[in-house]
């Protein structure tokens, strides 16, 4: 089934709603059902038992219950660059191996990430509502607007975050009850990214959640509790957002000192000034969710990290100098973004296989950085381990993430506040995840606050 055949069923159908798989509406159900995806709260097969001629690893049930990990060691091992032949984004391969991924990632002469071609996820771009950004770009046209908002995380503007940041964190956690359940992704992850986000976009601070929705809404398209009104309802949403940037846009673009914000290096950037409103709205979209989606989920996946792995942070609070080692570990283990998308520009021998030009190519970063042939023990969650940079959640090549540095110290000044007052932040239930193998986000994860008792 085609991509526009699943938007007119969308936009036709939305009302009507599969029990078992809610995420779709009923004509949408029925194909996944055709497929062999799990249904809402249905047993999940283990991987030795799935017809791998046809099984579709994007299956969202078993992203939302963390059910990934057998099926990936099993690819790993057994068909590591492996074709699914149908899915609800069509069919694709899946790049499996951290050498094979860093192999794609690194190679934009054959393997393109291009809106035109698909862009950058499994879902492809829509020929009417058609948003650039330049992640999606192939060089040159890539490389001078990434040169352009390059300047907002120079070491200079780092250092100056660092104060506000902490100033920041210091007032979330203070503010939090103790002993007390609360939900850690509104009150804590999601607070803290928004807030950085309206810093880094210079956004009215008392509307800050805006960025907060327009991240989810731009995400979560498929996703009935974020757009329970389906296309129609999320091209609206992410239309007000573009309506609301062009007025900021026009007003900074008119300024002569322009300020050291994303609008102001965007409206004055020699290759940005001019860039027409939807390629706007994809660097907007590109922003707010590189902004926001994955820090906030690593700083969850932190929580979580420790819960599961309480030798681990006895063993940071003994010893805090492993903080920065921490974060980086977390970024690996824990991998806020599942995978990128590329698009073969030719034909490509790889792993023994022969990917098409035109094929759809997805570099399984989760998998990748659970691979044992480069990290021991890769399932475990250990703050010390040596090679935990080699990760490759930020990406590499051309595309690797411009704000990694940002994103990491957000971690460890939280890391290093939460130190400061708490014995634990103890996860009171499993956290509720999304069900999206693109950002593995969490949705709920409620917690409780022990103080320092020395």
């Amino acid at each position: 089934m085609a991509d526009t055949d699943f938007n007119a069923d969308i936009e036709s159908d939305v009302t009507e709603r599969d029990l078992e798989f809610p995420q779709h509406s009923v004509a949408t159900a029925d194909f996944m059902r055709s497929i062999g995806h799990v249904p809402h709260g249905g047993t999940i097969p283990p991987a030795e038992q799935l017809d791998w001629s046809s099984y579709d690893i994007s299956d969202v049930e078993i992203w939302r219950r963390n059910a990934i990990w057998d099926r990936f060691a099993w690819l790993r091992k057994n068909d590591p660059v492996h074709y699914t032949p149908n899915s609800f984004f069509g069919p694709y391969w899946s790049i499996t191996r951290h050498e094979d991924i860093k192999a794609v990632d690194m190679n934009h002469q054959q393997f393109s990430s291009k809106a035109e071609l698909g862009g950058i996820t499994m879902l492809d771009m829509d020929d009417e509502f058609m948003m650039p950004m330049f992640i999606a770009m192939d060089p040159p046209q890539h490389t001078a607007p990434r040169k352009t908002i390059q300047p907002i995380v120079a070491a200079e503007n780092l250092r100056n975050y660092a104060n506000i940041i902490r100033e920041r964190t210091e007032f979330v956690l203070d503010g939090l009850p103790v002993d007390e359940p609360f939900d850690w992704v509104d009150k804590v992850s999601i607070e803290l990214t928004t807030m950085m986000l309206a810093t880094l976009f210079d956004f009215p601070f008392e509307e800050r959640r805006k960025l907060t929705r327009w991240s989810d809404v731009t995400m979560g398209r498929f996703d009935p509790e974020i757009c329970p009104g389906g296309f129609e309802q999320w091209k609206t949403e992410l239309l007000e957002c573009l309506q609301y940037f062009m007025g900021v846009w026009t007003e900074r673009s008119q300024s002569e000192t322009p300020g050291n914000d994303l609008i102001s290096l965007l409206a004055h950037g020699e290759a940005t000034r001019n860039m027409p409103s939807m390629e706007f709205l994809g660097n907007l979209l590109l922003l707010i969710v590189g902004g926001n989606d994955t820090t906030r989920s690593t700083m969850s996946g932190s929580v979580y990290a420790m819960n599961k792995f309480p030798d681990e942070f006895a063993k940071l609070k003994a010893k805090p100098e492993l903080l920065p080692s921490m974060v980086t570990e977390v970024i690996r283990w824990h991998t806020p973004l599942g995978y990128m998308r590329r698009t073969a520009l030719e034909d490509v021998e790889l792993g023994g296989k022969t990917i098409r030009k035109g094929d759809k190519v997805i570099m399984w970063y989760v998998s990748g950085n659970h691979d044992d042939a480069v990290f021991e023990d890769p399932e475990a969650f250990r703050i010390e381990r040596p090679d935990a940079k080699n990760h490759l959640s930020f990406g590499i090549g051309i595309h690797h993430c411009i704000g990694k540095r940002l994103a990491e110290l957000q971690l460890q000044i939280l890391w290093e506040e939460i130190l400061k007052r708490y014995d634990h932040v103890e996860m009171l239930a499993e956290p509720e995840r999304l069900p999206n193998p693109f950002v593995r986000g969490f949705r709920k994860m409620m917690v409780r606050l022990h103080p320092r008792t020395a």
